[in-house]
């Protein structure tokens, strides 16, 4: 029964919502536009950032504050402020609601989700988890900081991935560079800008597809007895 019971569980996702919002509002988004059929497949956990909004958010007037973001940078978004705290921080949920089997992200959760699996190959972020396995990245980009992307993606992003393509999006050839760095991504474009797209027949068909091929790779349970106790031992230091 127990192996049964582990082989049937859902992949496990942290999400990572867009620069100043909220995961409440990510939330939203996701289970508003997404079928039944694709949330019932996987178990979604959503948190805030760290940092409350440090200016107008461009969701004012259409989902309720609080508003917050992962980190800060210059307008060329080639340095970073409070970086190494937002890694700490997302190491800390992970290490607390988790194990997670992937990131999900969209825009600045995007971008910190297709960036993490490279910076924890690196042994800089993410040290006390388990490895980060699967991706879905909504609306995604590089790191801009060299001093960043440098480590992120030193090596090609090995995690299964799916990515979602918005043909008006600003950051559509952001997200095809992305791209590049990844080992066989699953693509998936989309008619709409810079937001989390509903499905039509084929995007539906690509991403149960993809959902139901990472769950037939889910780790065992014996994993999941190492992380927790490493998890103890984090806690414990």
């Amino acid at each position: 029964m127990g192996s049964e019971a582990e082989i049937a569980r859902k992949p496990r996702f942290l999400c990572l919502h867009g620069f100043r919002t909220s995961g409440a509002i990510l939330k939203k988004q996701i289970e508003t536009k997404w079928p039944q059929s694709v949330l019932e497949k996987i178990d979604l956990v959503y948190p805030d950032a760290p940092f409350p909004a440090q200016g107008k958010s461009d969701v004012e007037g259409i989902f309720d504050p609080p508003y917050y973001e992962w980190f800060q940078f210059n307008k060329e978004f080639t340095s970073y402020t409070n970086f190494e705290e937002c890694l700490a921080y997302i190491e800390d949920i992970m290490i607390r609601q988790g194990p997670f089997d992937g990131l999900l992200g969209f825009s600045q959760g995007a971008i910190l989700s297709c960036g993490l699996p490279g910076l924890q190959a690196k042994g800089v972020a993410l040290t006390k988890v388990p490895k980060i396995k699967y991706l879905i990245i909504i609306g995604g980009a590089k790191f801009k900081s060299e001093s960043v992307a440098e480590k992120a993606y030193s090596s090609p992003i090995q995690c299964s991935s799916l990515h979602f393509l918005g043909e008006t999006d600003f950051l559509k050839p952001y997200g095809l560079e992305l791209l590049e760095s990844c080992v066989d991504p699953v693509v998936i474009h989309h008619p709409k800008g810079h937001t989390i797209p509903r499905f039509d027949e084929k995007g539906l068909e690509s991403v149960m597809s993809f959902l139901e091929r990472i769950q037939r790779m889910l780790p065992e349970k014996q994993e999941k007895e190492i992380y927790s106790t490493a998890t103890e031992d984090a806690l414990e230091a």
